[in-house]
């Protein structure tokens, strides 16, 4: 286990103070673990998941359209 000293914004301070009451934790070191863990699945499980990939590999497949200018994608697009 790594250690590290920090300072903290008051607000962060009791936001962590809220997350280990409503989850009975024995520190606020197990409070931001929680709270990164949480986090952490959120951005860096996006590029894991295979719903992900799925889609990417749908959007490679599509044929690409040329625009061309901007004056063209406005009248392409524009109703």
């Amino acid at each position: 286990m790594v250690q590290a000293m920090v300072d903290l914004e008051e607000k962060t301070n009791r936001v962590l103070n809220v997350v280990k009451a409503k989850y009975g934790l024995k520190d606020k070191s197990r409070a931001i673990d929680l709270v990164v863990q949480k986090y952490g699945e959120s951005i860096l499980e996006l590029e894991l998941r295979p719903e992900y990939v799925e889609q990417a590999q749908r959007i490679h497949k599509q044929t690409s359209i040329k625009v061309g200018t901007l004056e063209n994608l406005k009248k392409r697009y524009e109703k």
